[in-house]
């Protein structure tokens, strides 16, 4: 299964006020291992950044003048996440800035979310931990993620965060070796696995007596029971 866990920042809050995307950060996952592919990229989104917007990722109007447009990257951006299951924490804030930037080029590429699956991190751990904190930064803190290198928001880093968080959510085991030979990453709770070698000693079979299966037959009888299985 391949999975791309990504996020956005952006030049406000609602893309229904014209707000743009500026920055789009992404990891692969496949089969539950993390692949080392990624996608970064920032954005000129032909608008100013509210001032908000900047102090929670520190993106500025300079730094973007000299940055591709949407429409510029767009076959990049869709050859790495076409068919693929996005992983997203508060989902609809991105799958709507992606479907608002795909509408400006003319809707003749559709929607994102007709070209992938959508899996709402927000929405599992809500579930998961009802009536608790269900940001980022607080499940970091509940499932053991280090994030003391996370100052400020960004696409990249939040998405290699979210990575390990969604990995740990969903079976505590970040990385799973068979091979024997390399150590398991460990999420919270996590156990690694490994194959035994053939030097392993033959497991003894001791069977029920007959004294054994005539006092369970008894029993059963007792029980008004013919059959159990």
């Amino acid at each position: 299964m391949r999975q791309i866990v990504c996020d956005t920042e952006t030049t406000g809050l609602e893309h229904a006020d014209g707000h743009r995307i500026i920055e789009i950060g992404a990891v692969e996952v496949v089969n539950r291992r993390l692949t080392g592919r990624t996608y970064h990229q920032y954005l000129q989104p032909d608008r100013k950044i509210d001032a908000g917007a900047i102090e929670v990722h520190g993106i500025t109007n300079e730094f973007l003048i000299d940055k591709p447009r949407f429409a510029d990257v767009v076959d990049e951006f869709l050859a790495f996440f076409d068919g693929a299951e996005l992983v997203i924490h508060n989902a609809p804030f991105d799958v709507g800035f992606f479907n608002a930037e795909l509408a400006l080029l003319g809707g003749g590429l559709g929607r994102i979310d007709e070209r992938c699956s959508i899996l709402d991190t927000l929405a599992m751990a809500r579930q998961m931990h009802p009536g608790q904190r269900n940001t980022l930064d607080a499940l970091c803190k509940r499932y053991g993620i280090d994030n003391s290198h996370r100052d400020l928001h960004g696409a990249l880093l939040d998405s290699e965060i979210l990575a390990d968080v969604y990995l740990a959510m969903t079976g505590g085991q970040v990385d799973l070796s068979l091979d024997g030979d390399s150590d398991a990453s460990q999420g919270a709770g996590g156990t690694g696995i490994r194959r035994l070698g053939s030097d392993r000693p033959s497991l003894p079979i001791v069977s029920a007596t007959d004294e054994e299966c005539q006092l369970h037959a008894a029993y059963m009888a007792r029980l008004g029971v013919e059959k159990v299985w």
